[in-house]
C-alpha cells in the first residue's frame, strides 16, 4: 500500500495560502481508502523558528482545530502530534550519527542564514545559527523514515530535504542492512501559491497573510487592504497579475473563474471585486469557521483526537525502532 506523510509546522495561525497550497489537497486525499496517510503537527520543528512558548502552544491548537474543522478523516488517516511520538527523536539521533556534516552544510536554510550573516559588517557566518536550524533536515528525515512513507507531498522549496532524507536512508541501509524505504517527493506543479496583502508571496514571515478563519468583519477589512493598481473601474484589467483574482480563482470553479475573467476584460472596479471576493470567501468558509470556533473551545477534545492518533502511530514506530536499535547493536546483552 502507498504510504504518504504530511506535516505542518505550528508557528502561527493557518492562512489562505496554507489552505489552498497544502491543507485542502491533504483533506481531499485523506478520504482515499487505498492509501495509508500520516498527518502530523510538526511541533518540534516549530522550535527551530520560534522561541515564544505561548505562540507555539496556541498554534498547536489552532492548526489541529483547522484540520479537523475542514473535515480531515481521522478514522481513515493517522493524525498526531510529532511530540507524542518519542521514537522520532531517538531515530533522529541514530540518523544524526550516520549523516555527513557536509550534507547538512548544503541545506538551503542554513546556507541562506550564513549568506545573510556574511552580508553583515561583523562577518560572523554562524551568528544566530542554532543546531536546530542546522540539523532540521535530519529531524524531517526521521519523521518520514519512521513510517516508511514512500510518497511525500511537498512544495518545491522542500524537495532538497526529501533528497537529503533519501541520502541519509541510503547511508543507513548501506551500513546496517535494508531497513528504510527511500521516499519520493510528490510536487503538485498546479498547486496555487497565493500572493499576500502587499503583493509578495503570502507568508507569516512577511506579515501579509489572511488568516483562514478570521471573523467576518476582520476578513472584510483584510481583503479591503489588498494592494491593487490605480486603473479606473471602466478600464480592462489583467486577471493574471491581480492578487484579488488569484485568491478568487484558488477557491472558485473553472466556470466561475472564466466568468470573472470576462468581467476583468470588460472592466471592474477594485472596490466591487474586493466585495465579491469577501462575500465568496465568507460563504465558502462560514461553516468550517463555526466548527473551528467550537473546537477552540474544546481543547481537551482536540488533544484526545491527537492522542488517539499517536497511539495508532506508535503501533508502527515502537516496533520499528526496536528493529533499528538491534540493527545498530543496541539490544539485550544476552541477545
Amino acid at each position: 500500500m502507498e504510504i504518504t506523510l504530511t506535516g505542518i509546522t505550528t508557528t502561527g495561525t493557518p492562512h489562505l495560502g496554507n489552505y489552498v497550497g497544502a491543507i485542502l489537497p491533504a483533506i481531499e486525499a485523506s478520504r482515499c481508502r487505498d492509501v495509508q496517510s500520516f498527518y502530523f503537527l510538526a511541533d518540534y520543528h516549530a522550535l527551530v523558528k520560534c522561541q515564544d512558548p505561548a505562540l507555539v502552544h496556541r498554534s498547536r491548537l489552532e492548526v489541529a482545530a483547522t484540520w479537523l474543522a475542514l473535515g480531515l478523516d481521522v478514522e481513515n488517516v493517522i493524525f498526531y502530534a510529532q511530540t507524542d511520538i518519542p521514537e522520532i527523536l531517538e531515530l533522529t539521533w541514530i540518523l544524526t550519527c550516520v549523516t555527513a556534516k557536509g550534507l547538512m552544510n548544503r541545506a538551503h536554510a542554513y546556507k541562506a542564514a550564513v549568506a545573510e550573516n556574511l552580508a553583515d559588517p561583523d562577518k560572523d557566518p554562524d551568528k544566530g545559527v542554532t543546531m536546530g536550524l542546522f540539523c532540521y533536515p535530519i529531524l524531517m528525515a526521521a519523521d518520514i523514515l519512521m513510517f516508511k512513507a514512500n510518497k511525500i507531498p511537498v512544495g518545491k522549496d522542500q524537495v532538497q530535504h526529501l533528497e537529503m532524507a533519501r541520502d541519509i536512508a541510503a547511508r543507513f541501509n548501506y551500513l546496517y542492512g535494508e531497513h528504510f524505504v527511500l521516499p519520493e517527493a510528490v510536487v503538485d506543479e498546479k498547486a496555487a501559491v497565493l500572493v499576500g496583502l502587499d503583493g509578495r508571496k503570502m507568508s507569516k514571515s512577511y506579515g501579509n497573510t489572511i488568516p483562514l478563519f478570521e471573523p467576518e468583519k476582520v476578513l472584510r477589512k483584510l481583503i479591503m487592504r489588498i494592494k491593487t493598481n490605480s486603473l479606473p473601474p471602466e478600464a480592462p484589467k489583467d486577471p493574471d497579475t491581480c492578487t484579488l483574482f488569484q485568491i478568487y480563482q484558488a477557491f472558485a470553479t473553472s466556470e466561475e473563474s472564466a466568468a470573472m475573467r470576462a468581467r476583468y476584460a470588460q472592466g471592474i472596479g477594485w472596490g466591487e471585486m474586493k466585495q465579491i471576493l469577501f462575500e465568496y470567501l465568507n460563504s465558502r468558509l462560514s461553516e468550517s469557521r463555526q466548527r473551528y470556533r467550537e473546537l477552540l473551545e474544546k481543547p481537551d477534545y482536540v488533544e484526545q483526537v491527537l492522542k488517539q492518533g499517536a497511539a495508532r502511530a506508535r503501533e508502527y514506530s515502537a516496533p520499528f525502532l526496536q528493529e533499528l536499535r538491534r540493527a545498530v547493536g543496541i539490544r539485550p546483552l544476552g541477545g
